[in-house]
């Protein structure tokens, strides 16, 4: 008994660990409003010296987020009730020195702006706010869900964090309507 109650404080130590690691570096935020659930994710400690040399190289860079809203199912695989693939791109053009800055949702545009500050490509590229998900028509009240958001970046050479796999983290909310 005494080392089941060890392994499992282990396990549970662990996971923990991961869960705070991944809520230092993606920040999620899902919030329902107006007969729909949006969320807002932001991206920390990402804009380093590889993603900013190949900008800097004039390859088009793209941030590609991933989200998923999920309702908690106990003892059975959580169902997918809403998906969104979210990208932030920058296309920099070394004569003007001007960022081409593009964002889509699902591969329609949905908002573009020219600028040469770095400090608002930064943001367009790593922090995203009120993203449609679903109405609330489709969510069962009382139940547990959770937004799930992952990230990656292409050029592969500039991977978030140096890592090759995708950055990704999770926030749970319970609807009451």
């Amino acid at each position: 008994m005494n080392r089941r109650v060890r392994n499992g404080l282990v396990i549970v130590l662990m996971s923990v660990g991961t869960l705070i690691g991944a809520a230092e570096s993606l920040r999620i935020v899902p919030i329902v409003r107006d007969d729909q659930v949006v969320v807002s994710f932001q991206l920390s400690d990402v804009f380093n010296e590889q993603v900013r040399e190949a900008i800097g190289s004039g390859l088009r860079t793209t941030f590609t987020y991933d989200v998923e809203l999920r309702m908690v199912v106990p003892a059975w695989v959580d169902r997918t009730v809403a998906t969104a693939v979210v990208s932030a791109s920058d296309q920099y053009d070394n004569l003007t020195r001007r960022h081409l800055l593009s964002r889509t949702i699902d591969g329609r545009v949905v908002d573009a702006l020219v600028t040469d500050d770095e400090a608002v490509v930064r943001t367009w590229l790593t922090e995203l706010t009120r993203v449609p998900l679903v109405h609330t028509s489709r969510l069962d009240p009382r139940r547990e869900y959770y937004v799930r958001v992952a990230a990656r970046t292409r050029p592969n050479g500039a991977s978030i964090l140096g890592w090759t796999t995708a950055v990704s983290g999770q926030a749970r909310f319970t609807f009451i309507p």
